[in-house]
């Protein structure tokens, strides 16, 4: 009995916390960015923000999208929108919607979300779709140099 009190109360403690951190009402914008793959953005496992993003990384960013990685949105200017639905679709079980857009620059009709420093965006409509934009591999090749393991290289 003392267990399942201590265990009420918790959950209480819990729920009542949630309220003061609770999202912030949605604002509606228009926001136009690539679609990336955010383990490899934010994890810098593949390296910099600018060797995770375009043709260079397009096949990794489909993989960790089909694995149920968050997709983001990455604008010009920086800022990273986490996307959870694109057009009533979720985006976490790597559907063929979101393996699609892997790499793309989209304009999106939104509403932003923002929650302990993150922003999230619901993509109501998808307003422009300019294909992968970001062509890298003049810079990085099909496979990026520091991906390449030394014993490979001869280095």
């Amino acid at each position: 009995m003392k267990f399942l009190a201590i265990a009420l109360a918790l959950v209480g403690f819990t729920l009542s916390g949630l309220t003061a951190q609770a999202a912030s009402e949605p604002m509606r914008v228009t926001v136009t960015g690539e679609i990336m793959d955010t383990w490899c953005y934010y994890s810098g496992v593949m390296g910099g923000p600018d060797a995770v993003v375009g043709s260079a990384h397009h096949t990794c960013a489909v993989w960790c999208a089909a694995g149920g990685i968050p997709i983001g949105l990455l604008t010009e200017e920086g800022e990273v929108y986490l996307v959870l639905e694109i057009e009533g679709e979720g985006t976490a079980g790597g559907s063929d919607t979101v393996l699609d857009i892997q790499s793309d620059k989209l304009t999106a009709d939104a509403l932003l979300y923002e929650r302990d420093g993150f922003k999230y965006l619901v993509v109501e409509k998808v307003v422009a779709n300019a294909g992968i934009t970001n062509l890298s591999h003049d810079d990085f090749g099909v496979v990026p140099g520091f991906a390449i393991p030394e014993s490979v290289t001869g280095g």
